[in-house]
Order: C-alpha cells, then structure tokens, then sequence
C-alpha cells in the first residue's frame, strides 16, 4: 500500500474588559524568544504530583514547576478538545470564537481500506474560520518557524483549515482528535514543507494495518503514536539552529483515552503499585479497546509524558536553546473519566467539582507551568486568573509583534477581534503593568453550560438556569447562593448577554 494518500483539499468587535493593578513601568524585553507550548490532552487540575497528586510520579514537570512559575487559577478555553484548542489559536473566548464544539466531519458513506480494517476516508473537525487570522500565522509573518506535533482538530482534511494552510511549517501527528482514540493508529497526518509535502498527507502504519482496529489481536500493533508524535517533534527541535526563532505546539494526545501504550518498566511498575486494580470491557464505537489494569495505565500514561517532557527539556539544553526559550506545560481541559479511566480514584479534580464537558472548576482549572531560565523567576506560584485566550496576546507580546489587535482584526469580517490579554508581565515578574480581565467567560453547548467568574464569584448557567457560588468559601461549588445575592446574579447575567453571540452550530440557552 502506498504510505502516502493525499486528500483533496461571527463574532462580535472584541475589547476585552480590564483593569490595571498599578501605574505601569517599564519592563525590559528579551530578544525574541523560542516558544514550546506543551498542551496534553485531558489532564486534570490534581494529576501531577505538584498539584498534590500522591500516585503519580512526575518527576520532570515537578522540576519544571521548581525551576519555573505554577499557576493556581489558570483556565481552560472550554471543558472539552476542539474548542479549547481553538481559544488558544483565534485569542476568542467560546462565546465569540467560530468553533465551540466537537463538531466532527466523518461519514460511514466515505470509508477506505486499511487491510481488513475499514476506516474513514475523510477526518477532522469543525475548521476554524479561514478570515480570521491564527496564532502560527501571526507568528509567522514575525519571522517564527513554526512546528506542531500532536492533534490538530482546528479542520477536517481537505478544509481550508488545515496546517498547511494556517501558517504552520511542519506537522505530524492527528489531522482529526477521534482518530487519536487510537494509539495504534491506521495511518498519522503529516505536512512537511522539507519533504516536499504540498498538502497535508496520510502515513499509512504499514505494521498496524496487519492486525484489527477492535479486540484481543489490536493490542500486536507496535507503532505507538503518543512515541512516534513525539520523536518528530524531538527531530524538528533537533535542527534548530538559533538563528531563526522557532515555536513549537507539542500538543500530545496523552492522557486521553483510550488506555494503552507499550509494555515496559513503567506500566509494570504500576501494577505491582496496584496490585488491586480494575478492568474495564471496551466500547468499539468510541474506538476505546478493553484494558486490564486501567489505575496502572492511566498513571503511566502520565508518567510516559513526564518522560517526553524530560527528554524535551534535555535536548533544549543540549542544543544550547535553553536559555532562550519559553516552556510551557498545560492540559487542554479538566480529567475524563472515559476508556476505563477512574478519576475518583486519584482524586484527579484536586479537590475540584466537575470533569470534562462541565464548566464548573474540575472541568476547566488546567495545571499551567511556566518556564524559561534567566526571565521566569524559579520556584514562584501565582494566582493570577487567566483562560487560554490569553496566550495569543503574550505570545505575541513576547514576539514582539506591535499592536497585533489593530494588525490582525478582519475589518471584512463582521464582529472580528480578539478576547485575550498578555501574561508576559507576570512570567516577566511585572506584575505592576499587569492588566486583569473583569471577568472570565466559557460556554459549551453540549451540556448547555455557560460560566462566568469574576473575582471569587462563579455563576453556572445549566440548561438556563443560574446558580452563583463564592469559590473564596467554596471552592467545590456546593452551595447555590443565588438566592442571597440576585443583584450579583442579575451582574453576572449581564456579563453572559454582552459577551455570548450566536451560533447556529453551538447552541446554548441563554439564562432566564
């Protein structure tokens, strides 16, 4: 078989609310740094040990977190993939950004053979809006080689929202975020510009094709993803050079499910760890095969990232990037409880309510650490409040890239612009020109969710109906004090009808 099939190929004017802690100073700017933006995929608030995990060994991130900044209030995009992601490349919160959801573009119409397995010919998701200008394109025209490794899920195949068509110089990885339900994948995506690839191509897993996608023989495939991903991304790090500035999304399909991964020391470390463990029976649908041990998976998937991490950090600093290059570690949104998955056992919502799909805190507050010696100061923890729509801004802040709002925004484009404001102050340790949103905004149409935090206030919109929490009294969001405080409900209401726009393909209902 021939590895490489190739595939045919409104928001409202943002200005974010804010405030200023003090009178700003001047704060002295790098040389134009590295970026590696490390976001794994369905890691909770409390997974690491750093954030307080007793189980799990994570001994490089720990490290990172020692040597760099761990923020304590930093949210998500939205609780789930796709619209996550996307915050973090339109600058839009999900009330204003194009996509909100896990809209997906396969059909059982259009499939393709892979050996005996059938599979489909055409993958992805929702495609982010091809007028509205992303965050690898911003940094690219700013003189940036940009690279992901990982999962895409900003379009289907063929879309006009592909990496190869969205400012990116090198992908490989998952095209579409079902396929990566698969760690033994049928096939990768793959766009290199060094290849002499013109669009975005599939690279068939010539060893895995031999065995099925669902059942007892799956697990005699041997071309493990999460690995595979992540050597590319070790290659491309590999042949930087310093002279041109490089920004890296290693966007790592783990700990998603489903629970698998080779067998080796660290898988059987954990077994004997839990000796006492469950199984779990599979569900071919989701493309989640059945798992023996699935406590000892899901804690060596964390401790295999930990590893790929580690061995990131080593080869910066053996190609002498270290200390010109921002490192962060962040999760895409709150623990999963698929595949086997047992969060309650790890008490993976540090302490948080909610999971995944919700926008109470277990489903958003992400861990988020901060790395870059000589400008990040060591060992420093801050509960600066914050969202993924933030890091285009201090992205480009950090880039150097002026006035990015009045450069970017699509005058053609009904409603253009950008929700986000710069971190660079605070990782910079500036925090007197720091601005402040008034508030944070989420919503999700699939549990008909909407959130706003302001300050210690929380309001949860569920299927229209408020409830307000005070998380400096109940962090947890077990007391409704809405009754009490109707004045605050009726602020908090106001913040959701300015800030939500319509979209027909998202649906949510507005708080009555």
């Amino acid at each position: 078989m021939n590895k490489n099939i190739l595939l045919a190929g409104a928001a409202l004017s943002v200005v974010p609310s804010l405030v200023s802690a003090k009178a700003p100073q001047k704060r002295v700017q790098p040389k134009q740094p590295n970026i590696i933006f490390i976001l794994c995929d369905d890691m909770g608030y409390g997974d690491l040990a750093c954030y307080g995990q007793p189980y799990i060994s994570t001994p490089n991130i720990d490290r990172m977190a020692e040597e760099g900044m761990r923020f304590t209030q930093a949210y998500a995009g939205s609780p789930v993939s796709a619209p996550s992601r996307a915050s973090i490349m339109t600058g839009q919160h999900s009330g204003h950004g194009h996509v909100r959801g896990n809209r997906e573009y396969w059909s059982n119409d259009r499939t393709v053979m892979y050996g005996n397995n059938v599979d489909f010919a055409v993958v992805g998701q929702e495609p982010y809006d091809p007028q509205h200008k992303i965050l690898p394109e911003m940094l690219k025209d700013h003189g940036y080689t940009t690279g992901v490794f990982g999962k895409w899920a900003g379009g289907y195949e063929g879309s006009p929202s592909t990496p190869d068509k969205r400012g990116v110089d090198e992908f490989y990885g998952y095209i579409c975020q079902f396929q990566a339900h698969l760690y033994y994948p049928n096939f990768l995506n793959r766009y290199s510009r060094s290849m002499g690839d013109t669009a975005v191509v599939r690279e068939v897993m010539e060893q895995n094709i031999q065995y099925p996608m669902f059942g007892r023989d799956y697990h005699k495939r041997q071309q493990y993803s999460a690995r595979i991903i992540h050597e590319k991304a070790l290659e491309w790090i590999d042949r930087q050079d310093g002279k041109q500035p490089f920004v890296g999304f290693l966007t790592y399909t783990l700990p998603h499910a489903e629970l698998a991964q080779p067998y080796d020391s660290i898988v059987e470390g954990y077994e004997k760890k839990f000796f006492v463990d469950k199984t779990w029976g599979g569900q071919e649908g989701s493309r989640y095969n059945a798992v023996e041990h699935t406590h000892a998976q899901f804690a060596g998937m964390i401790t295999r990232l930990d590893q790929y991490v580690g061995e990131v950090m080593a080869k910066l600093r053996e190609k002498g990037l270290d200390k010109n290059t921002l490192v962060i570690f962040t999760s895409d949104n709150g623990p999963h409880e698929e595949g086997g998955a047992d969060p309650e056992f790890f008490g993976r919502d540090g302490k948080l309510r909610g999971l995944k799909r919700q926008c109470y805190e277990g489903g958003i507050r992400i861990p988020f650490i901060a790395w870059w010696p000589g400008h990040v100061k060591a060992g420093e923890v801050s509960d600066l409040q914050f969202a993924f729509y933030d890091l285009m801004p201090t992205f480009c802040d950090l880039a150097g890239v002026k006035n990015f709002r009045k450069r970017y925004t699509n005058r053609k484009l009904a409603g253009d612009g950008f929700d986000g404001l710069s971190i660079a102050p605070t990782l910079l340790g500036d925090n007197s020109k720091q601005l402040q949103h008034e508030h944070l905004y989420w919503e999700f149409h699939e549990t008909d969710q909407i959130a706003v935090r302001r300050g210690d206030w929380k309001l949860i919109v569920v299927k229209g109906k408020p409830r307000l929490y005070n998380l400096a009294t109940d962090l947890h969001e077990d007391n409704d004090v809405s009754a009490a405080h109707p004045d605050i409900v009726a602020e908090l209401v106001d913040v959701i009808r300015k800030e939500h726009v319509d979209n027909e393909l998202f649906k949510v209902t507005l708080p009555y």
